[in-house]
Formats: structure tokens, sequence, C-alpha cells
């Protein structure tokens, strides 16, 4: 199995509960170091092109993004000082995850270290989010013929407004997201399914609705391929989750829906999206399941 990431290029992000950048880092020498683990090669990803980018993202908004010429609004929306490096990680994030939803269109599953990006809208970024990966991704394999149908399983805490704002209407796309119903954002467009959980669910409610919700999605779309948005952030232990979803829960989580998506013969792209635990080791714990899950047969 193939596992894309991206260098950092000495970015100055943030190394604090909102964005643990170390987690990257990391989780990728967890992967190395892991004799379980001796299937997977890492890859560096390239970055992504702007006729890739440009499928999804609005030319003004992108050109902005190269030129450093974000509105201060624009900026703060984002959550992260523009720099040449910052579009540059951005890209590459993206590209990581093209080339894995290429590699899995051969192996049947690959993973992208990094993307999630599910807040960034066509015409603008926010939520730590510039670039939305699994939507240039799913335009992506659609423009090359390598998939007509793409199901979007989002797993990440928040809900995934620039996703479902992005494929409103689009029957091509179906958008399955799985959140918390308090938590950020205020304005969730509504996705394909929406499942909105309550502060403090666990591990047994959040997976029976998780396992409804994927029997709904599949069920209604006949998908020809999936990409999964595995965020580490609905772990008990996340400053910004609000949900309490253990360790194996999530383990669970990420073998319930590879599984599923396994059985149906549908190639699938993983990516890792948030995670804002207090101890940075949790997110790559967390991370790393998620790759164990994807490996195995």
């Amino acid at each position: 199995m193939k596992a894309f990431y991206c260098d950092h290029f000495g970015l100055p992000l943030p190394s604090d509960h909102r964005f643990p950048e170390a987690k990257y880092r990391l989780l990728r020498a967890a992967i190395a170091a892991d004799p379980a683990l001796v299937g997977v090669e890492l890859l560096v990803g390239e970055a992504a092109s702007a006729e890739a980018i440009l499928r999804v993202h609005t030319r003004p908004y992108f050109e902005r993004l190269l030129r450093g010429t974000l509105e201060p609004d624009e900026i703060r929306r984002i959550g992260f000082p523009w720099s040449p490096q910052l579009v540059e990680r951005a890209r590459r994030s993206v590209g990581g995850t093209l080339a894995a939803a290429a590699a899995a269109g051969d192996e049947g599953i690959a993973v992208n270290l990094a993307g999630g990006t599910h807040h960034a809208f066509p015409d603008h970024g926010e939520g730590f989010c510039l670039l939305n990966d699994a939507a240039i991704a799913a335009r992506d394999l659609q423009a090359s013929g390598r998939a007509e149908r793409v199901l979007i399983v989002d797993c990440d805490v928040h809900h995934g407004n620039g996703t479902a704002a992005i494929f409103a209407g689009d029957q091509s796309v179906f958008t399955f997201s799985i959140h918390g119903r308090k938590n950020y954002p205020a304005h969730k467009p509504p996705s394909d399914l929406d499942l909105a959980l309550e502060d403090g669910t666990g591990d047994d409610d959040y997976l029976a609705a998780l396992d409804h919700g994927l029997e709904r999605a599949l069920g209604r779309f006949p998908a020809d391929f999936a990409i999964y948005l595995a965020g580490a952030d609905p772990y008990v232990g996340d400053r910004l989750g609000r949900l309490a979803v253990t360790k194996d829960g999530l383990r669970r989580r990420d073998r319930m829906v590879i599984g599923r998506c396994r059985r149906m013969g549908l190639p699938m792209v993983v990516v890792m999206a948030g995670g804002y635990a207090k101890q940075v080791e949790d997110i790559v714990a967390v991370h790393l399941q998620t790759v164990h899950a994807a490996l195995d047969p």
C-alpha cells in the first residue's frame, strides 16, 4: 500500500492545540518504525497542478492565494498568516490526495498522511483549510475517467461545510458527514446525508449512527470510488471535538468504513483530516490505527 506525505519547507505554523503540526512528522516516523507496516511505501506527494485546483476553486481566489493578496478578513477566516510556504504546502497536501487516488485505482486503497481540508469553499478558505483536497480529487477522478460517481465519507468531527457546498445539487458526488451537532462551523450547508451527534456521544452510539449512515449512503448511491476523511478529532481527549469516542471506537470506525467499501469493491483513498488532542501522541496513535486498517485485508 502507498502512503503519501508532504515535507514542511520550514513552515512556521502554530504548534498549539488548534493545529498540532508535529503530528504529520511523528506519524510518518511511526509508520516507518512500525514492523507491522512494512508493506507501506512512503512517498512524497507532488504539488497539485493549477488545472486540477481550478476544477473546484475559482481563479480569482487561487490567484490571490498565489500572489499573497488575500484580504485581511480572508486570512482571519483561514486562521494562518499567508506565506508562499503555506500555499506550497497546501498544494502538496492536495497533491498527496491526488496521488493516493491514482494509486488506489491500481491497488484498491491508498493513504494521504495529510489532507481532509473540507472547510475550503470554491472562492475562499476557512478553518485552517486553503484548498479542498477531497473535492479536487473527486473532480480529478472524473476528469481522468477513473471514476464517474464518487462517495465522500467525512468522519471528521466538524461538518464538511466546504465539501457540501461544492457538490450541492451534483448527482455525481455523494457527500456524507457524521459530526458534532453543536461544533464548528456554525452554518452547515446540507450534505447529501448529515448525521449530527450530541456532545459527549460515545463509542456505541457513534458506531451505531455510522453503521446506519453507511447503509443509507451505499444503498442510495451507486458509487465507483470512495474518499474517506478519517478525522482523529471525535476522540474523547480532543480539545476541539466534544465527542467521547475512544481509540478503540475509532479503530472500529476505520474498520467499518474501510471494510464496507472493500466489500462493495470500491477503490478508496483515505486522508487523515483533523486531530487536536492535548497530547500529540494520542493524535498520532489514532491516525496510525487508520493506516493499519487500510493495510489489513
